[in-house]
């Protein structure tokens, strides 16, 4: 290889790896996405070590687990005097740039650093006539969010230095809640939709954070992210009621004025699964589409080659499974994020990694990619051997998370940390807010769950309490204990 490769970061809000067909799930087709699988490596045990917005990205960014990048939840924002790879990176010749969903904080000591340039949008940002925050001040663009951040980011590739490589992150804020797809794709995914088969679970034979937590797409999602209310202002405003009775019951599109009415509680809570998942898709729709955008212009310019692109989402997301939306736990749709690279130079098209990988590895695969040494404060490993089929003796078999934010306003989520290996999963529920903003006190009681994930891959029994696994509890103690002592994460109790 002649020179260093650029490198495309591209990180979509909320997008399961369930709704990216290289996945093999089927519910929607991303061509563009699974371009990078078919041409690169997909892999299918990344994690995240928070699964949460803020704290997903600073991880990213900074290559260290949240207890020591300081932010924990939602209400802490970063300290961007700290290290991160944009400046590791710029300061070893890259041209570096920020472009979409920042999300770690605004103003002067939060804003983003390290970067040539940076336009993000304040907060979530908007899906049509988004706010962008840039060096010089805020300006209002019009048109739609994924669109708009993709004009800027082919616009910084055009004004780029040519002599110099470059690293850009180009973060889309969709398909993060609430949903508002292009006028254009709103009759995309019309036909119905197949439920998860854990959708009506009952949460029986598992910790109460699971019947506990407030995210479940038939009682708690709200009626605006579904362009639907109550007829007549019927029921409560800022839930979708879900009444045992549904006589007489109706729901009003605020779109298109059309009137629902329901036979069942059951055919009105599928109603609303399919309302959700298609108003979903079609925010994904939009992020396809200009992943091929992206692409094509690398083609265009013959820079694809020697540039490394990465699809990734800042967690796993919940479409239905358990009967929920949204994310924050350990368990696997949530805990996985979708890992897609393609390097032509350096990866064989079409490879599949089972290895363990993480978020916290990003940056040091960005820095040894770009033949820069990777910092000793940085926690993460470079994934490099594994995207070149070498996956070394002692990696690790071990995935971890920790979500500190106990009982949050938004979806009353438990507190609790464990790991994954590729048999078994562990999970402590140490029900307490651990001093993190934002969060309700403790005084459940803590609870641990054992899921043989052979057996079990839908995780709806918990084993840690049976005779038969007695010595597997004990073997993934240990390996939590190890790895916590090495991240320096300490335990609740």
């Amino acid at each position: 290889m002649n020179q260093r490769p650029n490198i495309v970061f591209i990180m979509s809000d909320d997008h399961a790896a369930q709704a990216i067909s290289a996945y093999g799930h089927g519910i929607n087709s991303t061509p563009n996405i699974d371009r990078l699988a078919n041409e690169g490596m997909r892999f299918d045990h990344c994690y995240v070590t928070n699964s949460i917005c803020a704290p997903s990205r600073a991880t990213i960014l900074t290559g260290m687990h949240n207890h020591l990048n300081g932010v924990f939840g939602l209400h802490e924002h970063i300290d961007n005097r700290q290290p991160n790879v944009a400046k590791y990176l710029k300061q070893g010749g890259y041209q570096t740039a920020i472009i979409g969903k920042w999300h770690l904080g605004e103003g002067p000591g939060h804003c983003p650093t390290g970067f040539d340039f940076w336009s993000v949008v304040p907060g979530q940002g908007d899906y049509y006539d988004p706010t962008f925050i840039e060096a010089s001040g805020e300006q209002k663009d019009e048109g739609y969010v994924t669109d708009i951040i993709t004009d800027k980011c082919l616009g910084w590739l055009d004004e780029r230095d040519a002599d110099k490589p470059f690293f850009l992150m180009c973060h889309h804020k969709a398909p993060h809640r609430s949903w508002h797809p292009k006028a254009e794709h709103r009759s995309l995914y019309t036909d119905p939709i197949r439920v998860p088969d854990t959708f009506d679970d009952d949460y029986k034979n598992r910790a109460a954070a699971a019947m506990n937590a407030q995210m479940r797409v038939s009682h708690d999602m709200n009626y605006k992210d579904l362009d639907i209310e109550p007829h007549e202002g019927k029921g409560p405003r800022d839930l979708i009621p879900f009444p045992e009775d549904v006589t007489g019951f109706e729901l009003t599109c605020s779109v298109t004025g059309e009137v629902f009415t329901f036979a069942s509680q059951d055919e009105l809570k599928r109603f609303k699964y399919q309302r959700y998942m298609q108003k979903y898709l079609q925010c994904v729709h939009s992020i396809d589409e200009n992943v091929g955008r992206l692409l094509d212009y690398l083609d265009e310019q013959g820079l694809a080659e020697n540039t490394l692109v990465v699809y990734t989402s800042d967690q796993g997301f919940f479409l239905g499974e358990h009967g929920w939306f949204d994310k924050r736990f350990i368990y696997e749709e949530s805990f996985r994020m979708p890992f897609l690279v393609r390097y032509p130079e350096g990866i064989c098209a079409g490879t599949i990694c089972t290895d363990m990988a993480s978020n916290v590895d990003f940056a040091e695969t960005f820095l040894d990619y770009a033949g820069l040494p990777i910092p000793r404060h940085m926690q993460g490993r470079s994934l490099r051997p594994l995207l070149e089929e070498q996956t070394p003796d002692d990696w690790t078999e071990i995935a971890y998370q920790r979500y500190w934010m106990h009982r949050d306003d938004a979806h009353n989520a438990y507190a609790h940390y464990g790991i994954r290996t590729h048999d078994h999963k562990l999970i402590y529920w140490y029900n307490e807010g651990m001093g993190v903003q934002g969060t309700q006190p403790g005084g459940e009681t803590p609870e641990w769950e054992l899921f043989d994930l052979e057996k079990d891959p839908l995780e709806l029994f918990n084993v840690y309490h049976d005779p038969a696994y007695a010595d597997v509890v004990k073997d993934m103690t240990r390996r939590l204990d190890v790895h916590m002592l090495e991240i320096g994460d300490v335990p609740a109790h």
